[in-house]
């Protein structure tokens, strides 16, 4: 009776520390997000680097991306994909052509998303702190609640003391690594609404592939 007496009392005291460290992980979270949404709108420049060892595949690669509530352009890899808060269009110059969509309902995390997507389908766990150029880190470890979602986990890094993202390191199923590092974060700056207008006259002769 003793023994299990003491098991009950150290998987209680387990299970409350996890509870308690979830809790801390949320709260966190919610600071960062009602951060995010105080803002009229952001301008952030980031490196993006994909990499998947088996694979024997590595892209680097900087971009920048505007966002106002859900409307962004982001610019990377020579693509720019601007969001109007309907549509989507992908402009790829090499191939002058231009994809028009709704923009994707599925796992990926899109620029609209990439500051807020925790709120929803994830489990939360406080991770370690790291030293970053004199800023701490914190990290939260995310998981799907979704058992059969493509992402394994993702670890999100905020800095503790302006509570914006730092950097976020997603890992999938298939062994793929996507790292997203914040380089510059600007917040509330003049942005004309025709940044998130598709203007086709400035693509004369590109070849329009509607998915929409």
């Amino acid at each position: 009776m003793k023994k299990l007496s003491v098991l009950f009392l150290i998987l209680f005291t387990a299970s409350l520390g996890f509870a308690q460290n979830s809790q801390k992980a949320k709260n966190l979270l919610e600071e960062v997000s009602a951060k995010v949404k105080s803002y009229d709108n952001m301008q952030i420049e980031f490196s993006y680097i994909l990499e998947n060892t088996t694979e024997n595949i590595k892209q680097e690669a900087r971009g920048d991306v505007a966002l106002k509530g859900e409307k962004y352009r982001l610019n990377l890899m020579g693509i720019t994909r601007l969001f109007d808060g309907k549509k989507l269009y992908s402009i790829i110059p090499e191939d002058e052509e231009i994809v028009i969509s709704s923009e994707t309902d599925s796992d990926e995390i899109t620029p609209s998303k990439m500051l807020t997507f925790y709120e929803e389908g994830y489990n939360y766990k406080w991770d370690i702190t790291q030293n970053a150029n004199g800023r701490k880190i914190q990290y939260i470890k995310l998981t799907p609640k979704d058992s059969n979602a493509e992402v394994k986990e993702i670890l999100l890094g905020i800095d503790k003391q302006t509570k914006h993202i730092y950097n976020l390191i997603q890992l999938q199923e298939n062994g793929t690594k996507i790292t997203i590092k914040v380089n510059s974060f600007k917040t509330d700056q003049p942005i004309s609404e025709n940044l998130f207008t598709f203007n086709k006259d400035k693509y004369q002769g590109y070849y329009i592939n509607r998915l929409d």
